[in-house]
């Protein structure tokens, strides 16, 4: 029989457990590799990111973060890979605006960005440069203009595949200019760039981090950037604001969890993350590509996904993109 001291200490106890667990489970966190999920393929902007702050994430939390490349349909094989993983902490995705819009896009989608994922932090926002070969014709926007409205769909333009962040640089050009092209859709970045070296498509919404190796070298001719200011890692580049007034389209990464994560391993994933992103090094290899940190805390990084979600769902809808 129990006595009203040992109830009101067995009471106690289980009062307690939830605490101590959650706190034991944060300080053992991580015990083994985890593992970072790119649905895209090796030596893209998507798997350059997700190495770097793999590796930072590797020494800070004393474990290996592992860059695991699962590409096809536009991320999705890879996100929902994580979507139906273990919610313990060890299977994470590095995702963005792609992702996030797939969920218009996709009709057959068997899970939900917003609804089966934890936001735990931004990695990144950058412009997209419109690139071309150095051997195009055209050596400014208004001359592609003007080639594109002369010979409607003789023209090719590339993408990391149907509802990347190429691809809806270009939908809002041609949406802006009234120009229509060829749309050809990759299985990922470094695909359409092999291809337009090879004089194979004629221009390319390249992420800043693909066009920043080889802009320099002067294997193909930046005609401008996305973004509404002109960027540091492409001097002399015009935005195509200048010649198509309005026009902005960026580009974000960040990494989410499966839905049920315990908070306490997404805080300490967070903290670690912002801590990485102001590292001296990664902040300057990140500007060397055309990129800007992507800062804050998990509730702000879930408001961003929010009014993304919002703003790319009405204008897909308007226009009746799907897939």
């Amino acid at each position: 029989m129990l006595t009203r001291r040992k109830t009101l200490q067995l009471a106690a106890s289980a009062v307690a457990m939830p605490f101590v667990s959650t706190t034991g489970w944060a300080q053992a966190y991580p015990n083994k590799p985890v593992r970072l999920v790119v649905g895209f393929p090796a030596g893209g902007g998507n798997d350059i990111n997700a190495r770097l702050i793999a590796d930072w994430l590797s020494k800070e939390l004393g474990r290996s973060f592992i860059v695991e490349n699962r590409a096809g349909a536009a991320g999705n094989i890879g996100l929902e890979s994580v979507v139906r993983s273990a919610p313990d902490g060890y299977t994470l995705s590095l995702i963005g605006s792609t992702e996030l819009r797939n969920e218009f896009l996709y009709r057959d989608l068997k899970f939900s960005f917003i609804r089966d994922t934890e936001p735990v932090c931004g990695v990144q926002q950058a412009p997209n440069v419109l690139i071309v070969h150095p051997s195009f014709p055209a050596k400014s926007v208004s001359e592609l203009i003007a080639a594109a409205k002369a010979n409607p769909d003789a023209l090719t333009v590339g993408s990391a595949g149907i509802g990347t962040s190429p691809h809806f640089s270009w939908e809002l050009f041609r949406s802006m200019t009234g120009t229509r092209m060829l749309h050809v859709p990759y299985r990922g970045g470094v695909l359409v760039m092999n291809d337009l070296l090879a004089q194979q498509v004629n221009l390319y919404f390249a992420l800043a981090s693909e066009a920043a190796g080889h802009v320099p070298a002067g294997r193909v001719r930046p005609l401008a950037v996305t973004s509404a200011t002109r960027v540091d890692a492409f001097p002399g580049v015009p935005t195509l604001a200048e010649t198509v007034p309005g026009y902005e389209a960026i580009g974000w990464l960040g990494i989410v969890a499966p839905k049920g994560t315990p908070s306490a391993i997404l805080d300490t994933l967070n903290k670690a993350i912002n801590e990485g992103l102001t590292d001296p090094k990664i902040k300057r290899t990140m500007a060397d590509m055309g990129q800007k940190t992507f800062t804050g805390s998990r509730a702000e990084f879930r408001a961003f996904l929010v009014r993304e979600n919002e703003k790319w769902g009405k204008i897909i809808r308007e226009a009746n993109i799907s897939l």
